[in-house]
Formats: structure tokens, sequence, C-alpha cells
């Protein structure tokens, strides 16, 4: 048996990770640049930003791509971000770890050394750490606080104040508003609680051009606008009174979500603001995900619920309307067949019987954990009925449990037969499927429908009422017809859901905005989650290198102590420290790399040396200031790193900054480095049989150790 030597010149899999790894460069950092995924067999294209999207839609024959796919896909489950930075590093760690073995450097040295080099990053960025409290209060300035305490206390004027606004609509200047019309009645339900055309449900919208400082001066109840190029605004007939309002005309205003007693974003602990730096330039998901925290937190003071609870979101992608039609709808929307869509007609506004299935609605589905019953052979209770004719006995069987307690709809977590589907439309029953676990629990608590998992257990204590279904219908007040598909809105009194409606007329984006709009929704729920956030626009990565370059500049000898303090790990005072700067330049030059694409896809460099040559002024500028945490702190408050004061929010006001995930960052950091080390350790090639002879002859046996 012959043994490939893992130090040998060639080492296949890491050099395969790291070219599945290139592939993504560009979709690293916050001002992407997306690409093209093209389906062979169809010839349809994909519009995609992320490495999770990439790696997925590659033909991965490889183990080493294999792993990297399913490492993306582990860290995408749980966080939905970060896969882009695992993606990357971990090819830069590869490229790293091959230039380490043509050194011949040993592996398990590598392995020590770039672990626990890692672990001492991860302890020494926590002083970079903030925690959501403070980031609040630095993203709400006291002057904006007082400006929204004049409005939301001094007088009736409850105006939603927000630092990025539709450039496309003209606003007011003078507005009133009864701050308390929302609580008289909690059963109305507002269609769209945010869209674009609308300015996401606000009274009076803002129009500040790029560039501009505006400022607004409360007098009485009305408000002046003066800003750049001293824009002046007119009257609205649309937003000039509350009666007269565009939102009055809809069942429940929207307006009562952010009215009374405090003013959103500053006093509403700052999620609006928060949302904008976690963001990283993605606009219109934050306009969307700002109603949504809104309504949220209207809901949670009477309530008592989570303030952002990212269960009762849900998406769905309209193909065919324009961009600016992207609202956020209270309910459940989803797209049916134009035939389920004359069901709907029927029962609008009319109270439905309602049923849950979790599982499939089809005669072959059985339940997770079914054992089938051995030695068994079923046989039909009919002798006259042949077996081509019990696939209708079971659609009548089942249509007549529906038509027997009366349901009018019926919402599934899997799939649907179609058969079924045809004769339940023929009766007047309204079937949906591939309906989400969070959106059956929601519907289940409010209509008191229980989830069954076949329908032969119904009875009438599962069958819930109250739900109401009809149209949606876009900003204009218009139903909408897509032709295969119409979009409907299921919905009932006291479920939180909200559907974030994402429309677009380029097929190939669908996915696209899908994704941008769950990862900025992630983001905030982890950043909520932790508690903290990290500086970013590349801060904590710099102090990385920086860390990681001082202590492989550390004499090996004199520095011993603090080595061992660093790096505790037996092997290193064993085998002793000859590659110790090697191996950590080496770690070192992955987060150099990850720095320098980050500043060329932001267009901050012109070229990979231009970024190579400002990451080095800043490492000599962190190395005489004495303290390169506080020289990262001081940077990154004033605005000098890659997205500090730049991108589509840099006129947001002062104070706003960009800030990244804590956890799903390490995390991204600690499965990237454990994915090259496992390929690493693992890309032996055995060779056994006849070719073992063949080999003692050839050119390549100095690449083998033969057991």
């Amino acid at each position: 048996m012959a043994f490939r030597d893992v130090n040998a010149r060639r080492h296949i899999g890491l050099q395969q990770l790291s070219s599945l790894a290139l592939a993504g460069r560009t979709l690293l950092g916050p001002m992407k640049s997306c690409k093209f995924i093209v389906d062979e067999s169809t010839n349809q294209s994909t519009l995609i930003c992320s490495a999770f999207r990439l790696i997925e839609s590659l033909d991965l024959t490889s183990a080493a791509g294999q792993l990297l796919n399913e490492t993306i896909q582990a860290h995408n489950k749980e966080f939905k971000t970060g896969m882009s930075t695992l993606c990357f590093l971990a090819g830069a760690w590869s490229s790293a770890v091959l230039e380490c073995l043509q050194q011949n450097v040993p592996v398990s040295a590598i392995v020590s050394v770039m672990s626990e080099g890692l672990n001492s990053c991860c302890e020494r960025v926590q002083c970079l750490q903030r925690s959501i409290h403070d980031v609040s209060k630095e993203l709400c300035p006291s002057s904006f606080q007082s400006k929204a305490c004049q409005i939301g206390c001094g007088s009736r004027l409850n105006l939603q104040i927000s630092c990025y606004f539709q450039k496309e609509i003209s606003a007011p200047e003078k507005v009133s508003i009864n701050s308390h019309s929302h609580r008289e009645g909690n059963c109305n339900f507002d269609k769209h609680l945010a869209s674009p055309l609308a300015d996401f449900g606000s009274v009076a919208s803002f129009v500040k051009p790029s560039g501009d400082k505006s400022t607004s001066l409360i007098s009485g109840g009305s408000v002046i606008i003066s800003g750049y190029n001293k824009q002046k605004l007119t009257h609205s007939r649309y937003f000039s009174t509350l009666g007269k309002s565009h939102f009055s005309s809809q069942q429940g205003t929207f307006e009562g979500y952010l009215s009374g007693s405090s003013a959103y974003p500053c006093q509403r602990s700052g999620l609006g603001h928060l949302a904008v730096a976690l963001s990283h330039g993605n606009e219109t998901s934050v306009k969307l995900l700002e109603s949504i925290i809104a309504y949220q937190h209207e809901r949670a003071e009477y309530s008592g619920s989570s303030q952002f609870n990212v269960a009762e979101i849900v998406t769905c992608c309209l193909l065919g309307l324009p961009e600016s039609y992207s609202c956020v709808s209270l309910g459940f929307v989803t797209l049916v067949s134009p035939e389920q869509a004359t069901v709907v007609k029927h029962f609008e506004d009319k109270p439905l019987r309602i049923l849950l299935m979790d599982g499939d609605l089809s005669e072959q589905y059985r339940h997770l954990g079914f054992n089938r019953s051995c030695n068994v052979r079923t046989i039909l209770e009919s002798p006259s009925l042949q077996e081509g004719r019990a696939g209708d006995w079971w659609l009548s069987s089942m249509l007549d449990i529906l038509i027997s307690f009366e349901v009018n709809m019926v919402l599934v977590k899997g799939n649907v037969c179609e058969n079924l589907m045809e004769r339940c439309v023929a009766n007047s029953i309204l079937v949906i499927g591939s309906v989400t676990w969070d959106v059956l629990r929601a519907f289940g608590k409010a209509t008191s429908a229980q989830p069954v998992t076949y329908l032969t257990q119904l009875n009438a204590a599962c069958v819930g009422s109250g739900a109401q279904v009809e149209l949606w219908k876009a900003c204009d007040g218009r139903a909408v017809d897509l032709g295969e598909l119409v979009p409907v809105r299921v919905k009932a009194e006291g479920t939180g859901l909200l559907t974030a409606v994402l429309s677009t007329t380029v097929a190939s984006k669908v996915q696209l905005i899908e994704d941008q709009f769950w990862t900025l929704v992630y983001r905030l729920h982890h950043a909520l989650n932790d508690k903290k956030v990290f500086l970013g626009g590349g801060a904590v990565e710099l102090l990385c290198l920086s860390h990681i370059q001082m202590l492989a500049e550390q004499p090996s000898q004199p520095a011993s102590r603090d080595m061992v303090k660093e790096f505790p790990s037996p092997w290193l005072a064993a085998a002793g420290v000859e590659y110790r700067s090697v191996v950590l330049q080496a770690l070192a030059g992955g987060w150099k790399h990850y720095l320098s694409a980050v500043l060329c896809n932001a267009a901050e460099a012109a070229s990979e040396l231009e970024a190579c040559t400002a990451i080095d002024r800043h490492l000599k500028k962190a190395a005489d200031c004495g303290s390169p945490s506080a020289y990262i702190l001081q940077e990154f408050k004033r605005g000098a790193f890659v997205m500090g004061g730049s991108g589509p929010f840099a006129d947001c006001g002062e104070g706003l900054k960009v800030y990244d995930n804590v956890t799903a960052k390490m995390e991204a950091w600690r499965r990237a480095l454990d994915l090259v080390l496992l390929v690493l350790q693992t890309d032996a090639e055995i060779i056994t049989g006849p070719k073992r002879n063949q080999l003692l002859n050839s050119y390549e046996s100095s690449e083998f150790m033969f057991l």
C-alpha cells in the first residue's frame, strides 16, 4: 500500500478549496458585484449575491468542494449571514497553508499555531464589541432625540422621523394627526404596512436629496422643512389631514403604529437606526424592515410579545410588478392559481372555517418515523374495487371529510395532491400548500385550529374559525393578476404575521432580493440576541491582522513567557517555536487578503496593491500609536474605514456607523479555519493493489510513503 505524503508539493484538496473560494471574491463586502448563474438545461439565469447561492449552484464533484458546500449550508441554516466571509477566508487560509507546506512546515505545527492564533484573535477583538444599548444611544444623537420629543409630546403631531426617505415622493409642511386614533379599535387590519409609493405608512414623508442636511423646525402644529438648495415643500392633498389621507381609505391606518407618546425611531430602542447600521447599504430592505419593527413594537406594547419576532415574518415574491410596489402587508400573502382565485373571490369578507395540516395532503404521505407493519398485506374492502379506482376512492373520502366538517380553507405544510386540489376548487374549498410551520402556528393560535397530520384524524375541535381571505391589492388599491399566479392574503384577528411582498419585473432578481431581505432580518435578529455588535467596516479584521503580526514579530526566546500565555498548547513547549512566526504570518496573510478584497469591492482602492498599501498605512499608524485597539476605535469614530460614513446612508446624519454581528462573524472564522485544517489533515491519497509495484519504479515514488 502506498500513502501520498501530505507534505508533498501537490496538495490537491487545498488547491481545490482555494480555487472554489476564489470564485466568490466579488461577493465579499458591502458593495458586492453580483453574479449570474446560468442553468444549461433551461438557459435561464439567476442573479446571486451570496456565496451560499454560488456554491450550491456549482456541480461539485471533489470532496473538498462538497465539504465547503456542507459547511456553508450549515452556517446559512444557523445564521443566514456571513457565508461570503466564510467562503473567502477558507480560500485565503488554504493558500496560506499551501505556502507553509512548501516551506516544509509540519502539519502538527500548522494546526496548532493557526488554531490557537485564531482563538487569540477572538479574545483580542472583544474590546471592539459594543452593547446594543450604547449603539442605540450613539445612533440617536441628543439633538435628534430632543426634536423627536417635541414632535411626540409637544403637540398632537406624531411623525415618523427617519434619515432615509423616498426621493420621488413630495411631503407636506403641515399635518394634523390624532395620536390616539389607533387605540380606539384593535380589530382593523392594514393592507399595506409599508410601501415605497406611500413612504412605508408614514403619514408625513420628507424628501431628502443626496447630500442634503435638512433640518426641521417645530412651530405650533406645523413642521417647516428647509434643506439643500432651499427646496420648499408644498401641501399635499394626500397627506394634509387624517381624514383626507391616502391611508385612511384603507382598513386600519398604519400611522397608528408610528404615532403615539414616543416618536420612532429614537425612543423605540433605536432598532430602525440599528437596522441601517447592519444593512451595509441595502436600502430597500431597510425600509421594509423599518415598518415591521414599527408594527411589532406597537403590538408588543399591548400583547407583551417580543418586540422583534422573526417567526412572524414571511416573504412573498411577485414577478411582474415594479420594485416600487414592494411593501409589507399584515397577514399571510401567497400566490395561488387563477382557479383558486375564483374561490377567494367567493369567500371575500366572509369568516372561514380553517384547517391546518402538518404534512403532505396526499395518499402516499406518511409521517416521519412511520414504520410499515411487516408481513401484513392490505386488502381492499370491496372486491369489486379495482386497483386503478383506489385513488378515486381516496379522493372521494377526503373530500367527504372536508365537506362534512364544513371546512372552507386548508393550509398545508407540504405538497397537495393535484387531483384533490381540483376537486376542492370545484366544491369551493381553498387549499394552499407549502405553508411554513410558523404560519401554521400563528393561524392556529389566532383561530384555535389544531394541526392534524392526516384528514382521517379530523374532528370538530381541530377546525378553527375567524380566518379571512381576499385578493391582495397593490399600494394603489388595485388587485393584481400576474397571469399564471394570483396573490391572495389570508388574515385572522389576533395574528401578528407580516408578509414582506417583494416585487420585481426581472425574473433573475427574485432570488436576489429575497436573500438580501432575509440577510438583513437575521442580522438584526442576531444582534438583539447577542445584545452586542462588532465595529464594522473592516475594524475587527484590521485588529486581528495587527494582533497576529505583533505576535509573529516577537522574538522567540525573550518572549517565551508571553508566547506560552498566548498559546498554552503543550506542543509549542515541546517542539519549539521555529515554525511559529511562519505560520502566524500565513494566518495574518488571510486577514490581509480579506481586507484588500473588501477595499477593492467597495471601490476604496483601484487595485490590490493600492489596497495593501492602505492597510499597511493603517497598521503602521496603529503600531506607532502604541495601542492598536485605541487607534481603531478613534478611526472608526472618525469614519475612516471601508464603510464608515460611506454608502447610500452616508448622508443620514452624524453618528451613523456600520456594525457587524458578533457570533455570526466569529463562527464564520472558526468554521473556515476548521474546514481548511480538516482538508489539510485528511487530504491524502491511498493506493492499494497492483499499482503499488508500478509506483516503485516511477518518478513519482518520492511523493509516496510505502506501508
